[in-house]
């Protein structure tokens, strides 16, 4: 185990956990837990031992949002302080939706505001019926800038705008309704569901795909028609001269059984 001050990673089976460890606060945001999620990202991005990687939360929240004493330091900043912790969350944000491991989150409690950026900018997002997510910004005079580049290209703007300019906290059935979440799980399950999903993944699946892939989804969305078809057609050609690509070749053709 690798123990930051608000956060910890392990990895087990392949899967790599990264842990907010802030329960007393509910896991508040404070630019100590998104630099401890930075670097423990970077560990689990490298560790050979791990294939896919779940975030998860320690207590009954799985993120309450930024913490209230640090909302209040900020009131001091200057205008260049505040870019510099703005860009601390975006860089957290930014690696997570690019990282070339698959993150699934596992929402066992409330995911609000900045939470509700961190839960739904993952790959894929398991919940318990109870969570409540939403981002509440607009409630105290802030904005939800930094995940709404990510949720409207996730849900659309109508939807995107609904959530945001109400700031109010919806259901998990109408977050998986909205294509925020992905899987709504009970409570006493969540955890063995979110494995087994990890587990699947891990040996159904080429992590060269996943990795390709990922970015392939991640970049389209940038370049006109004619660009996104042509770098299409450039990672087709690059995934074909993949190790992986090769042997999930040989293996169809030879009709062995074929174990990532």
């Amino acid at each position: 185990m690798i123990q930051k001050k608000y956060a910890y990673y392990y990895s087990e089976n392949r899967i790599g956990f990264v842990v907010l460890n802030r329960p007393e606060k509910k896991n508040a945001l404070g630019p100590e837990l998104v630099s401890n999620l930075k670097e423990l990202f970077t560990i689990a991005e490298n560790d050979e031992n791990t294939k896919t990687i779940v975030l998860k939360s320690e207590g009954d929240a799985f993120c309450a949002g930024a913490d209230l004493a640090y909302l209040q330091e900020l009131q001091k900043n200057t205008f260049d302080e505040n870019l510099q912790d703005s860009n601390n969350l975006k860089e957290l944000f930014e690696q997570i939706y690019t990282l070339k491991k698959i993150v699934i989150a596992q929402v066992q409690g409330h995911a609000i505001a900045g939470g509700g950026g961190l839960a739904t900018v993952c790959d894929f997002t398991f919940a318990v019926p109870e969570a409540k997510i939403g981002f509440t910004e607009v409630k105290i005079g802030f904005v939800p800038a930094i995940i709404s580049v990510f949720i409207v290209r996730k849900i659309g703007e109508a939807r995107a705008k609904e959530l945001f300019l109400t700031g109010n906290l919806i259901s998990s059935e109408k977050a998986k309704n909205y294509g925020l979440i992905n899987f709504i799980s009970d409570k006493n399950t969540i955890e063995t569901e979110v494995i087994e999903f990890a587990k699947n993944l891990n040996t159904t699946t080429s992590a060269e795909s996943l990795e390709l892939t990922k970015k392939l989804i991640s970049n389209i969305w940038n370049k006109n028609f004619t660009d996104a078809l042509n770098y299409a057609s450039e990672m087709n050609a690059n995934a074909r001269n993949t190790t992986d690509c090769k042997k999930g070749i040989s293996s169809f053709v030879n009709k062995t059984k074929l174990e990532w």
